[in-house]
């Protein structure tokens, strides 16, 4: 039981930190803190490179689109200002390809590629339509002016916080060059024509080197910020539209309605096969026995009918748990309420049921609504060991909301390929949300989130 509910929950893994369990697999322990390990991260260089290489490319990116674009607009009065400004929004495109790119490689950000160009019409001028009407392409215009002057900010910004902060925190380290070869006691602090101070005795060198201590430790936050930002930029003018995200969505839900539905016809089918259909099949041929034996011994046609009879209660039975599997007709006469109390009724554990609903909500919500519930106390059943259960069911805003919990042993694990992954790709293909709370020793609670169509 433990094996499979290791299997099914994912028992044992994604222990949180300092819960005495091993760190996971991937997991690096770290001695020193976030504050001060972060001056000699790799994220906080690759970050700091990435602010380095925007001010060049923010230069050639805008000098491209100014000059372009300026001399297209100047050109519209004849034919040839129509290919300058597809020239000048396909250099764009081109330089949002490269800038994803590099946000990929040194911030880990991934920004997938925009819808490509759809020329209606095959030939230049169907190119050029088709990138003068993309809005992709002006969106990377607009990236291209905008990152300009962010790219000069961001790059003073880093750079200065970065030279203070190593100067003054190694000028306990060469704070001798000053009196040995430039003739004064150290780092000018202030001079004017009467007086000058110099940072030259020790205490005046060990509060210079803990100002750069702060500016070294500040600094890589900083340009996390700074980088932050440049993120939004990218993956909100440089990424797919969010229309062209919806479709790409939507294709990969209906991807997933198709293998349901498909996996669930072969189910039935499967079913109907291997169950009730084989007992007919025998049930058939022993009443064609019974007939034969029907002159010649009554007695056992008696009792071969007989068995008929409970083969006919059994073939029902499986019947009436197949058609239950489809759609319950409890589901259908009476909604959530009445349903959801009669599959908790065969659950293993005692279920508490609360349905507090204004109406009933649209029938392809409320079934899968129903067999969202009906998996999840089948898992309880099978693979928790969980004394009670509850499931709760109400309405909140435009959502219906579903909660499922159990004292058991904990561990659910909705990403590791389980039943739970694919419940969760079934309420993902209507717009819907599972979550799983599930520590290791439980108890486990699961939400599901369903849009609300009465």
């Amino acid at each position: 039981m433990a094996t499979e509910y290791g299997q099914e929950y994912g028992q044992g893994h994604g222990h949180p930190a300092g819960s005495g369990f091993p760190a996971p697999d991937g997991e690096r322990r770290h001695l020193l803190p976030a504050a001060l390990r972060a001056p000699i991260e790799a994220r906080s260089w690759r970050e700091f490179g990435y602010v380095l290489l925007s001010l060049p490319i923010a230069v050639v990116l805008f000098s491209w689109t100014v000059t372009m674009v300026a001399l297209g607009a100047g050109l519209l009065v004849t034919f040839l200002g129509i290919p300058v400004l597809a020239a000048a929004l396909a250099g764009c495109r081109g330089f949002g390809a490269l800038e994803r790119t590099r946000a990929r490689a040194l911030l880990r950000l991934e920004v997938a590629d925009p819808e490509p160009l759809r020329a209606r019409r095959p030939g230049a001028f169907g190119w050029m339509g088709a990138v003068l009407k993309s809005g992709t392409s002006w969106r990377h215009l607009l990236y291209a002016l905008l990152q300009f002057p962010w790219a000069v900010f961001s790059f003073v910004v880093a750079v200065n916080f970065w030279a203070y902060g190593w100067v003054l925190l190694t000028y306990p380290l060469w704070f001798w060059v000053f009196p040995m070869y430039g003739g004064q006691g150290g780092l000018q602090l202030y001079g004017d024509a009467q007086h000058s101070v110099y940072l030259d005795n020790p205490f005046e060198i060990t509060v210079t080197a803990l100002v750069g201590l702060l500016f070294t430790l500040a600094t890589p936050w900083i340009v996390r910020g700074l980088t932050t930002v440049d993120g939004l930029l990218v993956r909100g003018l440089l990424g797919p539209s969010r229309l062209s995200a919806r479709v790409v969505e939507l294709e990969s839900d209906r991807g997933i309605v198709v293998d349901t539905a498909a996996a669930d016809l072969r189910r039935i089918e499967r079913d109907l096969h291997d169950g009730a259909q084989a007992r007919l099949v025998s049930l058939a041929m022993d009443l064609g026995l019974a007939k034969e034996k029907l002159q010649e011994d009554p007695q056992a046609a008696a009792r071969m009918v007989e068995e008929a009879h409970g083969e006919v209660k059994t073939a029902l039975q499986e019947l009436r748990d197949l058609a239950r599997g489809i759609h319950p007709a409890v589901l259908t006469d009476r909604g959530l309420d009445a349903a959801l109390s009669s599959v908790a009724s065969r659950c293993t554990v005692p279920v508490r049921v609360e349905v507090d609903l204004p109406a009933r909500p649209a029938p392809a919500i409320e079934g899968i609504a129903y067999f969202t519930v009906s998996e999840l106390l089948q898992n309880i059943s099978k693979h928790s060991r969980a004394r009670s259960a509850s499931v709760d069911v109400w309405h909140a805003e435009d959502r219906l909301m579903l909660q499922v919990m159990d004292d058991g042993v904990g561990g659910a694990d909705a990403t590791r390929g389980s039943g739970l992954a694919g419940l969760a790709g079934r309420l993902d293909a209507v717009d819907g949300v599972l979550v799983v709370d599930s520590p290791a020793g439980g108890p486990t609670r699961v939400i599901a989130e369903l849009p609300w169509r009465a």
